[in-house]
């Protein structure tokens, strides 16, 4: 049987690449899904389907229209959420995937360095599991899914 993680977290960092490589080299059957992550992508296409916004403003609502659209659906058809915090960006996105998984009630392995503890303790409990790195998150997911 073959599972499908939506891979919640920052987009500047080659994080997603790494489990994903990694979790292949394990044979893991896992698919990944996730947010799009084309920065320029994803702030324009609100314009991109509905033309022209009058204001920053306007085209920031309407492009995330379209990305919220996205990450419920993707959230929803997953098996499971790994959602990284990362310490260098600001991670509003993030909690918000990570509190959507816990409203519907998707398993969620929570993946922060320590220093973030304080900041993400709610939400950390909240989570199935709470890891500081992706090798500590493919090792709980090799126990899960042997």
């Amino acid at each position: 049987m073959k599972f499908t993680a939506y891979l919640a977290g920052e987009i500047h960092t080659s994080w997603r690449e790494e489990l994903t490589e990694k979790a292949k080299a394990l044979d893991l059957p896992l698919e990944f899904v996730g947010p799009m992550t084309d920065h320029d992508r994803s702030d324009n296409i609100g314009e991109l389907v509905m033309g022209l916004q009058s204001n920053a403003i306007a085209k920031d609502e309407a492009a995330s229209q379209i990305n919220n659209l996205r990450t419920q659906l993707l959230i929803k058809q997953s098996d499971l959420v790994i959602a990284l915090f990362g310490e260098q960006y600001k991670q509003w996105n993030t909690a918000m995937d990570a509190s959507a998984a816990i409203t519907l009630q998707k398993p969620l392995i929570l993946i922060r360095p320590e220093k973030l503890h304080h900041p993400l303790k709610e939400l950390s409990n909240k989570a199935n599991v709470t890891v500081e790195n992706v090798n500590q998150a493919l090792k709980v997911l090799s126990y899960v899914l042997e």
